[in-house]
């Protein structure tokens, strides 16, 4: 690729599957015009200014077991240690919950499994028993199904018991596939299991962000493109692509309020849009099938509620107990504080998966999640927040369904790639997703550009 480096690709989409796909490319010394319609780099995983603050559009954790996502920060320039704070795998409620409190220590594997579930709390023995089931059964089984099923009818068929399943299996599930158990693919979740839990110990590991999702990765990744000689162009929407009579690829772009039609064709282009936008783009082109699988959609909303500064929990991160029946939404609770200094007081509240907290007022919805973290920290002051902000992402992720089929990298159009979270492959919509996607057609993209 150095030897023909005016071979140029048009990247569309500047989230991280288009950012991974672009640092890759740039790299490989292709010449990148990455193009994003918003204003701010990362898509559906990015930062947003609030009240003085620089936060994200949804609370995030990634794993130790993001290699590719953790490769390419790293080759971004990213200081991992600085800009993430590592914990041990866990899973800890609030002592005033009828909860659990299990901490991986850092120890070789499996041993750190084992020394965890030995002085776990708030587990019976039969739960106990349960969980090491699994995990022996799963490692037998090399962590693959015959056949895909839900998560539930997993958990039924390794007698799970009901305890371990409210307290760590599901919750676990909605966090990593954010689909319902009751819905989500089993061989996915297994596939995250293994990564992580089946893996080193330092697989297991929690990532929390330091920074702000755009800082983390895509604004890095974007200044090596154009450190690379490629170009960045924000607040651009592609309406149009078509391949001329010489094979290459023309864009029809708007920006603002003018038209730009003619820009220097592309030898290829990588649709790292959201999926709905990719297949507008390509519903019109020669050839296409229109055998695009019909996605559903999970939201995610985040709530924020800022505290007087001296306002601290136990850990950075807390599981709580989760019952819309009694108007109890909150899954996950961070500390902010903990994790940048200057958030001191400010509360981030996980919302996964729940389209009947969505569905409602931000006002209301912010009351019912301060009472239940007042109730489930024994903290009375947390009812009165200074101010809060719901943060709903409705098509946050597509539902990760047992025998999903997910398009390739590849298109019927010549030079034409896919890449997104939705694209094949072993994980969920997550941030490793999308990297993981983004750096497979980058690669497609490559054994394309060579081939010419």
């Amino acid at each position: 690729m150095t030897s023909s480096p005016a071979k140029s690709v048009a990247i569309i989409g500047a989230g991280w599957a288009g950012c991974a796909a672009a640092l890759e490319l740039a790299q490989a010394g292709a010449h990148i015009t990455l193009i994003e319609a918003g204003r701010h780099l990362g898509g559906r995983a990015r930062g947003v200014s609030l009240h003085g603050h620089q936060l994200d559009n949804g609370q995030h954790i990634l794993l130790g077991a993001y290699s590719e996502s953790l490769r390419l920060m790293r080759k971004a320039g990213v200081d991992i240690d600085q800009a993430l704070l590592k914990l041990p795998l866990q899973m800890v409620y609030p002592q005033h919950e009828d909860g659990m409190s299990f901490i991986a220590p850092r120890l070789p594997a499996p041993l750190h499994m084992l020394v965890a579930l030995w002085k776990t709390t708030g587990l019976s023995f039969a739960d106990k028993q349960a969980l090491a089931r699994f995990s022996t059964t799963a490692r037998w089984m090399s962590w693959r199904l015959h056949e895909d099923c839900s998560v539930t009818e997993l958990l039924e068929r390794f007698d799970q018991t009901e305890r371990l399943c409210r307290l760590m299996w599901n919750p676990l599930c909605i966090a990593a596939l954010n689909t319902p158990p009751e819905r989500a693919s089993a061989q996915v979740f297994l596939n995250v299991l293994r990564d992580s839990l089946g893996a080193s110990r330092a697989a297991s590991d929690m990532l929390l962000p330091r920074v702000d999702l755009s800082a983390l990765f895509p604004d890095k990744a974007a200044a090596l493109v154009s450190k690379h000689g490629g170009q960045v162009l924000m607040g651009h929407t592609v309406q149009a692509l078509h391949q001329n009579a010489d094979g290459k690829w023309q864009l029809d772009i708007k920006h603002s309020e003018a038209n730009t039609a003619g820009i220097t064709p592309f030898d290829s282009v990588i649709l790292a849009s959201d999926f709905a936008n990719a297949e507008r783009l390509m519903q019109p082109l020669p050839g296409h099938t229109g055998s695009m699988p019909a996605f559903t959609y999970e939201s995610i909303t985040t709530c924020y509620l800022q505290y007087e500064q001296t306002v601290r929990l136990p850990r950075p991160m807390l599981a709580l107990l989760d019952d819309p029946a009694q108007s109890k939404w909150g899954q996950y609770v961070f500390d902010r504080g903990q994790l940048h200094d200057t958030q001191a007081g400010l509360l981030a509240v996980a919302v996964s998966a729940s389209e009947q907290a969505c569905a409602l007022d931000q006002q209301q919805l912010a009351q019912d999640i301060a009472a239940q973290l007042a109730h489930s920290l024994g903290m009375p002051t947390l009812l009165q927040p200074l101010w809060h902000k719901c943060i709903s992402e409705k098509r946050a992720t597509f539902s990760c369904t047992p025998k999903l089929q997910r398009p390739d990298n590849q298109t019927s159009s010549p030079g034409l790639f896919l890449a997104g979270d939705y694209t094949k492959g072993d994980y969920p919509a997550t941030l490793e997703g999308a990297v993981r996607s983004g750096v497979a057609a980058s690669k497609a993209a490559l054994a394309f550009l060579k081939s010419k």
